[in-house]
């Protein structure tokens, strides 16, 4: 059994340039279609399973006024027949069927446990459903479809229902995050955008109603060309002016300019009031200006504007602070309506980071049989002495990093980070330290209140030991360091922080990698793949392999470099390490577990990251990022001594 959360959207700016945008097949003289959305806290929460049969049941009472459980066999033309009767399932058994005809898969049963999604209300309820559905059935079936796949079957399985919505809906398939879209034709763009300045934003179901299909059916008619003035005017507002906005409307976010962004909420529906709205009766809103331009609301908020397709759906507000979301969403609720907050914050999005400790550290015996190899000292180019495990907690905390997980053997080993960490030094041993020592201590003990234990207490592979901190990383992304390696930086950035500004660009699983001579290529896992930029520093990863021949690497493993010859990149030893990472080593995990139940005499596979990570990358994409820095391994004699030698200088 598999557990699923697929947030609800809010699209920001933009709507209705998807379906428009997707007319430029016909009449290129349209623009691509440009949204800004984001995924949302509320959503549907699931627990599936492969089945013989189609299988959706419920037990979340927000929607058990609508639900009665339902099934069907996996037989194509049923599945359609269900698709276009308007029922309440038809839209997850659109996707079922374009999964069975194209995919041959068998059944799921779908359970949801939890809906905190409103219904109807511009908030893509209905695609978040039809994502759920699909990427059920890509997880079961190990069908290794990316995000993007997945919302395209969505968006083909919604298409066989009576729904005539666009991609933008199914956007709610890549999470909570602020993203642009870009619906050229056919073809699909998405960048992920950041903000300087954190976003109050409140969204609210208008408790209205609103006829989706006849919105989207009036507007449909003015396209592929415009044959009068009102449909000139819509497409205007559909193509150029969308595109003034959504420009605008990046920079103010990247520059921190709220006040200016939530005026241009109010300044887009002032436009979608002139040039759209008089084209469909249905969007016809008194709830939805209303409440707009309610002055209690005005005194709370910088703009607002509607959401989805319009109409007396949802509303959304930009508010003009914490206190004032937090008034503005008790004041909505008593007026009726059903409000939430949402914040994006301008934080790096990396908050947490994972330290696999728990080896024995046998290649460095008989010092280890005493000192773990985490705690080597090593002379820092201060003058200093740390130890490894020191150096490596002072890059993270450089690089904004506020929790982290140390992955031990046992409980007993906990006590030596702890004395050291989180211990003070006796009065005798401190009255013995000059004061910048005496400074230094007080850093070491902040560092202390960053960490979390964790224990692996069988070693089971280094997927196994970094799946225990599972529970820590949450829903969040994570980055991953190997305990035996320390960097030194070129720049004035850690290499951590490097990464994570990287990360920041894509919202991809992320390795770090550097350049390593093909002689040396049977050492490491080798990755290549195709540059996404010029300077050359982020790859898009195609193929890994570990510990490769030199003759397999040089006729299938090279990357062009900017001198026009080949470069052979191995892992540097920082990840970043996405939900769906430990959302495959749990599986990898239970296959291995049934392995061992069916072969108890048999050795028990080992559960390795490098595995999962190539199943996430085949499935969803990885990026390879070039880290201005060194990396010195410290798990092994003759790096040791290089390290020592050279992290001073």
């Amino acid at each position: 059994m598999i557990k699923l959360f697929v947030p609800g959207r809010l699209c920001l700016f933009g709507e209705h340039t998807d379906w428009a945008g997707h007319y430029r097949t016909m009449n290129a003289d349209i623009l691509p279609g440009m949204s800004i959305v984001t995924g949302i806290e509320q959503g549907v929460y699931a627990e599936v399973e492969k089945s013989s049969i189609f299988e959706m049941t419920s037990s979340a009472h927000e929607i058990a006024h609508l639900w009665q459980d339902f099934s069907c066999r996996m037989n194509e033309q049923e599945l359609k027949q269900v698709a276009r009767s308007g029922s309440f399932f038809s839209y997850c058994a659109g996707v079922a069927s374009y999964m069975l005809e194209w995919y041959k898969v068998g059944g799921v049963k779908i359970h949801i446990t939890d809906m905190t999604l409103p219904i109807k209300s511009g908030l893509s309820s209905s695609a978040a459903i039809c994502v759920l559905v699909a990427r059920a059935f890509n997880l079961l079936y190990r069908l290794n479809l990316n995000t993007l796949g997945e919302m395209n079957i969505a968006y083909l399985g919604e298409q066989r229902t009576s729904s005539r919505c666009g991609r933008l809906d199914q956007a709610c398939a890549f999470g909570v995050k602020p993203t642009l879209m870009i619906f050229d034709g056919d073809e699909i763009e998405v960048k992920a955008l950041n903000v300087k300045k954190a976003l109050h934003l409140v969204f609210a179901d208008l408790g209205g109603s609103k006829d989706t299909i006849r919105i989207l059916s009036d507007l449909n008619k003015a396209y592929p060309f415009a044959e009068n003035e009102h449909e000139q005017l819509l497409h205007e507002a559909l193509g150029v002016r969308n595109h003034e906005f959504v420009q605008r409307a990046i920079t103010y976010m990247a520059n921190g300019e709220v006040e200016a962004l939530g005026k241009m909420m109010t300044e887009v529906e002032a436009l979608f009031d002139r040039q759209i709205a008089p084209m469909s009766s249905a969007l016809w809103a008194p709830k939805l200006h209303e409440t707009l331009s309610d002055p209690q609301v005005q005194s709370w908020v910088f703009g607002g504007k509607g959401v989805g397709s319009h109409g007396d759906g949802s509303v959304q507000f930009l508010a003009r602070d914490m206190q004032s979301q937090l008034q503005l969403v008790d004041y909505l609720n008593s007026k009726g309506m059903t409000a939430f907050k949402l914040t994006i914050k301008p934080v790096h999005t990396i908050r947490k980071a994972i330290i696999p400790v728990a080896g024995f550290g046998t290649r460095l015996y008989p010092a280890t049989r005493m000192l773990k190899k985490d705690f080597f000292p090593i002379l820092c180019a201060d003058g200093m002495v740390r130890p490894v495990i020191l150096i490596l907690l002072e890059e993270l905390v450089k690089s904004g990093i506020e929790e982290i997980c140390l992955v031990l053997g046992s409980e007993e080993e906990r006590k030596q980070y702890m004395d050291f960490f989180q211990q003070p030094l006796p009065e005798e041993h401190l009255q013995k330290l000059n004061p910048e020592c005496l400074e230094y201590e007080n850093t070491i003990l902040e560092i202390g209140k960053r960490l979390h234990f964790v224990y692996q207490h069988e070693k089971l592979g280094f997927g196994h030991a970094v799946y225990q901190a599972v529970d820590f990383a949450g829903n969040e992304p994570v980055l991953l360091m190997l305990g035996d390696t320390i960097y030194r930086s070129n720049t004035k950035k850690p290499c951590a922080l490097q990464l994570i500004e990287r990360y920041e660009q894509c919202n991809q699983l992320m390795v770090s990698i550097h350049s390593v001579p093909l002689a040396q290529v049977s050492h490491y896992g080798i990755l290549s793949g195709i540059w996404e930029n010029e300077e050359k520093g982020m790859m898009r990863v195609t193929r890994m392999s570990e510990k490769p021949k030199a003759s397999y690497a040089a006729d299938y493993l090279g990357v062009k470099n900017a001198e026009g010859g080949r470069e052979y990149f191995a892992v540097f030893g920082q990840y970043i390490l996405t939900p769906e990472v430990f959302q495959q080593l749990a599986m990898d995990i239970r296959d291995a577990e049934e392995l061992a139940a069916a072969n108890p005499l048999a050795v028990r596979p080992e559960v390795e990251l490098t595995k999962a990570l190539e199943t996430v990358r085949q499935r969803s994409g990885m990026v390879g990022v070039r880290l201005d820095g060194k990396m010195y391994d410290m798990g092994n004699p003759a790096a040791l001594r290089m390290a020592m030698q050279e992290f001073s200088k």
